[in-house]
C-alpha cells in the first residue's frame, strides 16, 4: 500500500463564531490539498471553539447544517475531521467529530468520556457518546477518539483490539485546566507516546492554540508512527504539521511487539464481571 500523508490543523478559533470558522477550515484544508495531504484533522469542537459554558441553543448543529456542509463539501480527493456540538434526538448534544471524505460523511464520532473536574464541566451540557467505530479509509481502520477518551486507557485498548490501524485524536487541552500542579503538555506527552507504541497505533494529535478566556491552550499537536517515534510536531501558535506513514507498519509494530495479540479481553471481562457485582460503582 501506499504511504497516507497525514497533517494536523492546528487552529486558534474564533469562540463562539461558526462562520468565521468555517473560513479558517477552508483555508486550511486548501493549505493541505496543495501539499498533497491524505487525512487531516481540526481540533475537538473546532467549529465553534472549546467554550467552559457553551450555549448549545445557538452553536449546536444538526449533520445536514449549511456550515457542515460547506465543510464537507470541500473534503474532494482528501479526509477531513473536524469537531462541532451536535444538536441530536430529545435536545441532546453531544461533543462530535465527523470524518468527511469525498463530499461525505464516513464516520461520526460522540466523545465517551466527559470530563467533570477542575475548569471542565462537560457533563453540564453535553451527552456522552455510547459506542466506537471504525472506518475503512485508503485500506486502512481509522478510529476517532475526542480528548479525554483516551484518559480511559481501556477505551484506547478496545479500539486497538477492535482493529485500529491509525487513531484520529483531536483535543482541546489547556495548560490550566486542572490545577498548576500538573504539567498537561509533559502528560500528553508521555500517554500520546505509549499508546502509540504500545498498540502499534499512529496517531494524529491536534490541539488548540491562543488564550481565550481562563483557558491556556498549548498547542503542541503532533503526528507520531506506530513504533512510538515521533515525525512532526507544533509550537505553540497557528501551524499546519504533516508527516508520512506506512500503512503497514501497524502490523508490522503489532508483531514485534504484541502487546494487542496479547491481550486476553476475556479475563478482563471476568475479573470486570466480579468488580460490578461486589461494588456499585459510578
Amino acid at each position: 500500500m501506499n504511504a497516507i500523508k497525514l497533517a494536523s490543523a492546528q487552529i486558534a478559533c474564533h469562540a463562539g463564531d461558526i462562520d468565521k470558522n468555517v473560513e479558517k477550515h477552508l483555508e486550511f484544508i486548501n493549505r493541505a490539498r496543495s501539499e498533497g495531504i491524505d487525512v487531516l484533522v481540526f481540533p475537538e469542537l473546532s467549529l465553534t471553539d472549546y467554550l467552559s459554558s457553551p450555549d448549545t441553543s445557538s452553536l449546536s448543529r444538526t449533520i445536514s447544517d449549511p456550515a457542515i456542509d460547506a465543510i464537507v463539501n470541500a473534503t474532494v480527493g482528501m479526509a477531513v475531521s473536524f469537531g462541532f456540538i451536535e444538536a441530536a434526538e430529545n435536545g441532546r448534544c453531544y461533543i462530535s467529530q465527523a470524518l468527511a471524505n469525498d463530499g461525505m460523511i464516513l464516520n461520526m464520532h460522540r466523545k465517551i468520556n466527559l470530563p467533570s473536574y477542575g475548569k471542565l464541566v462537560e457533563n453540564r451540557y453535553y451527552t456522552a457518546g455510547d459506542s466506537l467505530g471504525l472506518v475503512d479509509l485508503k485500506s486502512t481502520q481509522v478510529a476517532t477518539l475526542i480528548c479525554a477518551d483516551s484518559r480511559n486507557p481501556a477505551i484506547t485498548w478496545l479500539s486497538a483490539l477492535n482493529g485500529a490501524e491509525l487513531l484520529l485524536h483531536p483535543i482541546a487541552s489547556a495548560k490550566s485546566a486542572v490545577g498548576p500542579n500538573f504539567d498537561i503538555p509533559a502528560n500528553w506527552e508521555i500517554n500520546l507516546r505509549y499508546m502509540a507504541m504500545n498498540y502499534g497505533l499512529p496517531i494524529v494529535m491536534t490541539n488548540h492554540c491562543g488564550h481565550r478566556g481562563s483557558l491556556d491552550f498549548w498547542g503542541g499537536s503532533r503526528i507520531i508512527n506506530a513504533f512510538g517515534a515521533e515525525l512532526a510536531r507544533a509550537g505553540e501558535s497557528e501551524e499546519l504539521i504533516f508527516a508520512e506513514i506506512d500503512p503497514n507498519d501497524s502490523r508490522k509494530a503489532r508483531h514485534l511487539l504484541p502487546t494487542v495479540r496479547y491481550s486476553d479481553p476475556q479475563f478482563i471481562a471476568t475479573e470486570l464481571d466480579r468488580f460490578l457485582q461486589h461494588h456499585h460503582y459510578r
